[in-house]
C-alpha cells in the first residue's frame, strides 16, 4: 500500500498503533473473564486494565524485542509487562498467539468492511442522483461497442445503480463472514481456556463466536471476503470503463471534471485525460489480485501452520485500502461528471435512425409480412445508410416491399417509444418516489 492511493481513516485501521491496541483490548477482556472464573485474581485483571488501557504501545519497542524473541505476540507481551508490571503474568493464561492474532485480524476486517459500506453508500447516493437528473436524456446503447437502440443516460446509470445496491449486500454479508473470535488455546480444545472467556471476549470486541478454531480461525472465511471486495472492485472498474469509453474525443458524451490548473499532458497542452477512471481500472486489479493468495490460504497443515500470515499481512491492509480509495475516487468521478446532452443527441443521429430498425421489421411483421422477408428488406436499406447511399427513412419509402403507410413509418421512428418504461425500471431501482 502506498499513500498515494489511500484515505487516513482506512490506513488508520492497519496501524502498528491500532493493531497493538486491539491485542491489548482482546487480552485484558479475556484477563477480566478469568478473573470472574477465579482462574486469574480480581486484583490482577483490574490493574490490567488500570495500567494499560490509557497507556502507549511502543511499536518500535515491540520491534527490539521481537529482534531477540523472534515472536511478535511474545514482543508485545513482553512490553506490556515492562508498562503493567508484576500483574502482566497473568495475561495469556490458556491462550496461543493465533487467538490474539486472528481475533484482532478479524476486528480489523470488519471495522475495514463498515468503512468499505460508507463508501458504497456515497457511490449510491451519486448515482441515484445523477440517474434522475437524466433520467429521460437520450442517448444511443452500445452492443459491442456499435450503436444499438436508443435508450438515456438515466437508465445506464440506474443500471449501475442496481449493481452498488448488490455490492453493498455483498460487502454485508462478507464482513458477517469474517468477523469471528476465536479464544479456544493450542489446537482449538479449550484445554486451558475456558469457552466461556471466548464468549466474553466475543462480545466485548463485537464479534460472533468461531464454532471450530483449530487454533486458528479457517480461512475460507478470508477467502469469501477478499473475493467479495474483488467482485466490488471489478463493478467498479465497470462504471469507470463506461465513463473511459464515452470520454473519447470521437464520443465525447461525458467526461470527467476538468479542475482550473490542471493539466493533462506534459507535452500536448490541449490535452483532458480520463486519468480518474484509468487509475480506478488499475486499483481494481490490484483489490484482485488479492483473491488467488487468498484462496491459497484455506489449506492449512493439520490444525494450523503460518504459511497464510505473511500473506495476509500484505494483501489484507492493501485490498481493503485500495478498494475504499477507489469508491471514494468513484463517487467524486460521478458527483462531478461533465454529461454532454446535446453530443448524446447527436450521436443518437449519427446513422440517420438506423437504430429503429427494429421497431420497422416488427411492425412488417405485423402487417403480415413473413419474419424472414422483413428483416431482409430492412437489412438491405440499412447496408445502404451504413455505405452513405442514403437517408434510412426515405430508402424505406423507396422499397415496395416496406408495404406500411409513410405516415405509420415515420411514427416508427419516434424516440418516445424506446423511453416508455423508463419509469417501471427506476421504480425499481429506487423505488417508489
Amino acid at each position: 500500500m502506498i499513500s498515494r492511493y489511500a484515505r487516513p481513516e482506512a490506513v488508520a485501521l492497519w496501524s502498528q498503533d491500532t493493531k497493538y491496541r486491539i491485542w491489548f483490548e482482546i487480552e485484558a477482556h479475556a484477563a477480566t473473564k478469568m478473573a470472574e472464573l477465579g482462574v486469574i485474581p480480581k486484583e490482577a485483571a483490574d490493574a490490567i486494565w488500570r495500567k494499560g488501557e490509557g497507556a502507549v504501545f511502543d511499536a518500535d519497542r515491540v520491534d527490539e524485542i521481537e529482534r531477540t524473541t523472534r515472536h511478535d505476540v511474545i514482543a508485545f507481551l513482553t512490553h506490556v509487562a515492562e508498562i503493567v508490571g508484576d500483574e502482566a503474568r497473568f495475561l495469556h493464561q490458556g491462550m496461543t498467539s493465533s487467538d490474539v492474532l486472528d481475533t484482532c485480524l478479524a476486528v480489523q476486517m470488519a471495522h475495514s468492511t463498515d468503512l468499505l459500506i460508507a463508501g458504497v453508500d456515497r457511490v449510491l447516493a451519486a448515482l441515484e442522483t445523477r440517474a434522475k437528473e437524466h433520467k429521460f436524456t437520450p442517448c444511443v446503447g452500445r452492443s459491442h461497442g456499435i450503436h444499438a437502440e436508443p435508450v438515456t443516460f438515466g437508465l445506464k446509470l440506474a443500471g449501475y445503480h442496481a449493481e452498488f445496491q448488490r455490492a453493498r449486500r455483498r460487502l454485508g454479508a462478507a464482513r458477517e463472514e469474517v468477523a469471528t473470535c476465536a479464544i479456544s488455546g493450542a489446537v482449538g480444545t479449550f484445554a486451558n481456556v475456558d469457552p466461556a472467556v471466548e464468549a466474553y471476549v466475543a462480545e466485548k470486541m463485537g464479534l460472533a463466536v468461531e464454532p471450530v478454531s483449530t487454533q486458528v480461525i479457517p480461512r475460507d472465511r478470508h477467502a469469501a471476503w477478499f473475493a467479495a471486495l474483488a467482485v466490488v472492485a471489478s463493478s467498479v472498474e465497470r462504471l469507470a470503463t463506461e465513463i473511459r469509453h464515452l470520454q473519447r474525443t470521437e464520443v465525447l458524451e461525458v467526461e470527467e471534471f476538468f479542475d482550473k490548473g490542471q493539466k493533462g499532458s506534459s507535452a500536448m497542452p490541449h490535452k483532458r485525460n480520463p486519468i480518474l477512471t484509468e487509475n480506478l481500472t488499475g486499483l481494481a486489479r490490484l483489490v484482485r489480485s488479492a483473491v488467488m493468495p487468498a484462496l491459497e490460504n484455506v489449506a492449512l497443515w493439520h490444525e494450523r501452520d503460518i504459511s497464510h500470515s505473511s500473506v495476509e499481512r500484505g494483501i489484507g491492509p492493501d485490498a481493503s485500502i485500495h478498494l475504499d480509495f477507489a469508491l471514494h475516487r468513484l463517487a467524486g468521478v460521478i458527483e462531478r461528471l461533465l454529461v454532454y446532452p446535446k453530443t448524446m443527441q447527436r450521436n443518437l443521429d449519427r446513422l440517420g435512425g438506423l437504430v429503429f430498425s427494429q421497431r420497422v421489421m416488427l411492425a412488417l411483421t405485423q402487417a403480415g409480412v413473413s419474419r424472414e422477408d422483413a428483416y431482409a428488406a430492412v437489412q438491405e436499406n440499412a447496408m445502404k445508410v451504413w455505405r452513405g447511399e442514403g437517408i434510412f427513412l426515405d430508402l424505406l419509402k423507396a422499397d415496395a416491399r416496406v408495404t406500411l403507410p409513410h405516415d405509420q413509418l415515420e411514427t416508427l421512428f419516434d424516440l418516445g417509444y424506446h423511453t416508455k418504461h423508463v419509469d417501471t425500471v427506476f421504480q425499481r431501482v429506487f423505488g417508489r418516489s
